[in-house]
Formats: C-alpha cells, sequence, structure tokens
C-alpha cells in the first residue's frame, strides 16, 4: 500500500496544538469522509473473496489501524488515489488471528470489534482481544455478542489474555431483539446474518446513515436485506457475496463541528458537499442555538456572527439538549454543543444520556472562564458569556476525539495561546485537521 507523506501521517512526531486563539476564520472546507462509516464497510470486505473498492476513506488514525489489521490477515490492499482504496479478502489468514502481532494491533481501536460478524459469518471463527478508544465509560459488547449468539456462535472470554475467541459451525438465522439500539451492535450482527442459513430479523436495530450506507453496500454485493433506514431489518441469508463499489457520506460529525466553530470564532464559512439530507436533525439543533446558516444547494454557508441567542422552549423555560439514538441528535455532538454555548446569549442545560464520562472534560473550559455547572457525569448547565468575556488560552490535554476537537474550538476562540495535548486522540477521528483549519485563518501548529 502507498503511503503518502501528509500532515496526518506524521501525526505520531508531535503530539500537541499550540493554538494561538481570537483568529476569524474565512472560507471554504469540505467534510471528510465518515469515520464512523469507514469501520464498518472495510470490516464488510472480509465477507466476500472478491475486490471491493471504497472511496471517501478518511485518512485519519482509527482507519489506518483497521486498514493495517486486515492487512495482517491477508487481505490485499491497494490504494488507488488518497481516497480511495481496494480490498481483496481473498487469502485471508485465519491462523494470524491468534497471533501477538494481530492481538497487539487489534488492541489499540474499538472499531476493531467490527471484525468478528464478517469472519464467524465467512470462517467460523473470531479472536478479539477486548478493544481500546475513547475512554467515556462503559462501552459494552454485549449487544454484539448476544446477537450473534443467537445466529448460533458460540463465545469464550479469557481473562488471562483479556479476549474473545468465537466459534460457529454455521450461523443460522433468527429472530432477533437488540437490547439496546447499538449502531455497531446493530452493524456486526447484520454482517453476520447475511451468510447466515435462513432469515434473520433484527428489532430494535440502529437506523443511523452509516448502518443505512452498511445495508445498501451489502445488498450492491449480493446480500437481500429489507427494511433500511427502519428500526426492524429483515436478512434472507446467501451463499455467498460478490464484490462492488462504495462512497462513503461526509462525516455529519464535521460539519456539525465546523458550524460550531464558525459561531464560536465568528467565522465565515461554507462547509461543501454536505448531503443536507443525510443531517437529519443536526442542522436544526444548532439553529436552536441561535446559529444562523444558509442552505445553498448541498453546501452550509454559516456567516460571521457578532452574538447568537440560544432559543427557549416555548413555555419560556431554559433549553435542555439531550442525544438519543438516530434520528435523535448524536451523542457525538454534545461536546460541541457545550462549547458552543458558552459565548451564546441565553443558557442550556447539556443531558449526555449515552455516556456517562464525556462531559468530564469541561473542568478545562471552566479554567478558560466558562461559565459552567456540572450537575452529575450526565448533565452540564451551561450559562452563556454572550461574548461579554473571552475566553482565555491555557494547557490542557484532550481526553478523547470528540472533547479534543470542542479543547480546539475553544482554544481557537480564546485569547492568548493555548497548548493541546494528547492530540493523536483528535488525529483518531479528524483528518489533516490543524492543515484545514490553518487554510482558512486559523493558526495552529503541531508542536
Amino acid at each position: 500500500m502507498q503511503v503518502l507523506n501528509t500532515p496526518s501521517s506524521r501525526a505520531t512526531s508531535a503530539d500537541a496544538f499550540e493554538v494561538i486563539g481570537g483568529k476569524q476564520l474565512k472560507g471554504e472546507i469540505i467534510a471528510q469522509g465518515a469515520k464512523n462509516e469507514a469501520l464498518q464497510v472495510i470490516s464488510a470486505v472480509l465477507l466476500t473473496s472478491d475486490e471491493v473498492t471504497i472511496s471517501n476513506i478518511p485518512d485519519i488514525l482509527d482507519v489506518r489501524l483497521l486498514i493495517e489489521l486486515l492487512k495482517g490477515l491477508g487481505v490485499t490492499v491497494n490504494r488507488l488515489q488518497e481516497d480511495t482504496y481496494t480490498f481483496c479478502a481473498a487469502g485471508v489468514d485465519l491462523a494470524h488471528i491468534e497471533s501477538e502481532d494481530f492481538q497487539q494491533h487489534a488492541a489499540r481501536i474499538r472499531g476493531s470489534v467490527m471484525i468478528i460478524g464478517p469472519l464467524v459469518a465467512r470462517f467460523g471463527k473470531a479472536f478479539l482481544p477486548k478493544p481500546g478508544g475513547d475512554k467515556i465509560g462503559r462501552r459494552r459488547l454485549d449487544t454484539h455478542f448476544l446477537g450473534l449468539e443467537q445466529l448460533g456462535a458460540q463465545f469464550h472470554y479469557n481473562p488471562d489474555k483479556n479476549a474473545f475467541t468465537v466459534e460457529s459451525h454455521g450461523l443460522k438465522g433468527s429472530y432477533i431483539l437488540m437490547d439496546e439500539i447499538s449502531v455497531t451492535g446493530t452493524a456486526n450482527v447484520l454482517m453476520g446474518a447475511t451468510l447466515a442459513e435462513g432469515t434473520t430479523t433484527i428489532y430494535n436495530a440502529a437506523c443511523e446513515p452509516y448502518v443505512q450506507q452498511l445495508c445498501k453496500m451489502l445488498n450492491r454485493m449480493g446480500a437481500r436485506i429489507e427494511g433500511i433506514g427502519s428500526n426492524l431489518l429483515t436478512i434472507q441469508g446467501v451463499t455467498s457475496l460478490g464484490g462492488t463499489t462504495h462512497r462513503l457520506l461526509p462525516d455529519m460529525i464535521e460539519v456539525g463541528s465546523f458550524i460550531g466553530l464558525a459561531a464560536m470564532t465568528q467565522s465565515e464559512i461554507t462547509i461543501k458537499s454536505v448531503q443536507i439530507p443525510e443531517l437529519g436533525i443536526i442542522p436544526r439543533v444548532f439553529e436552536r442555538m441561535g446559529i444562523a446558516m444558509e442552505f445553498r444547494g448541498d453546501d452550509i454557508f454559516v456567516p460571521a456572527q457578532e452574538h447568537y441567542e440560544i432559543q427557549n422552549f416555548i413555555d419560556g423555560s431554559i433549553l435542555t439538549i439531550y442525544d438519543a439514538p438516530w434520528p435523535g441528535f448524536t451523542p457525538d455532538l454534545m461536546s460541541i454543543i457545550l462549547v458552543v454555548a458558552t459565548q451564546a446569549k441565553g443558557s442550556v442545560l447539556v443531558h449526555q444520556k449515552m455516556f456517562e464520562s464525556r462531559l468530564f472534560f469541561v473542568d478545562k473550559l471552566i479554567d478558560m472562564g466558562a461559565q459552567i455547572i456540572l450537575c452529575d457525569p450526565h448533565r452540564a448547565s451551561v450559562i452563556g458569556l454572550d461574548r461579554r468575556f473571552q475566553l482565555r488560552g491555557i494547557e490542557m490535554t484532550s481526553p478523547d476525539i470528540r472533547a479534543g476537537v470542542a479543547l480546539l474550538i475553544a482554544a481557537m476562540s480564546a485569547k492568548g495561546r493555548s497548548v493541546i495535548h494528547n492530540i493523536h486522540q483528535i488525529d483518531r477521528g479528524y483528518q489533516y485537521i490543524d492543515t484545514r483549519l490553518n487554510a482558512i485563518g486559523a493558526e495552529i501548529r503541531r508542536m
């Protein structure tokens, strides 16, 4: 595989950003391919021995680690363009699954759990160390395992190796009621069901655009999936799948991050080719935060705003924004909403329901001068400053991908110099973020 010399590929040599705040940005920016979709559809190439071509793949750490994991398994990977790859899983080496090299690579990213379903469905065996990822609270794997068990897989946990072994002598279709609306759990069970014998029904399935994209890709490969876009999926198992081509959606989390960035820094930014129908209620939630935007074809134009005012509920009570499974508001943008609220006019209660540790980065914002009351691990009340007091630059550490970008946005709006450590967390999910923002007027330097 060709390796391009990009800022992201050099990220391992520097793990801090120096940010000079108070800069107004202006220009156009293009959202990268969707990270969460990429981890699913790249794993799906294991379901076939034919070639699969995927484009708009973001060059981010988590995706590169997953591609390296597949290469170690014997998948042939060719990089055709900067964002386009071909994958061929004709020569998968199952013995490599239990090697120390595979275990070390798989443990580095949570996305590695996505290969279980395809491996068990096609080869009858998978081995996976407990995967890593963001430290944002408990992120259990029960939904993945229970769903695949109902298809006939057997799971064994080895506490000494902190790893799971999965085996099957042939998956069989089943009625599955998911115990939680899990995007990755739905995707894993769905991929397993495509090659299972008979009919599988998945109820309480996640219906995010990422899952819809995976379903459409699998159907082009020869799968028989009905109910796409709903919480009830019906899969008629087939004996084999073939190759296809697939293009990732723009990353809705990046789109939301750029909307928040424009508001915080009083910048005029056009976000290009965002596929507006796939954004759900994301634009509406930012509008309720008082942020003006215009839809120009498939672009979102955010004008420079000196002030933006949070809307109250109809009865006059304080606005509450909470996360929920699709088509609710995505939890990955709650950190951005919280930061945006710090300079708005008005107050908002941010209720992060799905993860109990995602709000713990607010202590950094308080140190920067924000007025936030952390009520408990799930709720924070933000009293907007209405730009009467500019945030001040400080030295801080990024705890996870989304909080890291929220802190970067805060630093870009702040007065003076900030330093953000642990930025490999940001690089896990955002492609060349410093280079792309510097191109429209930011001042960010890798230290």
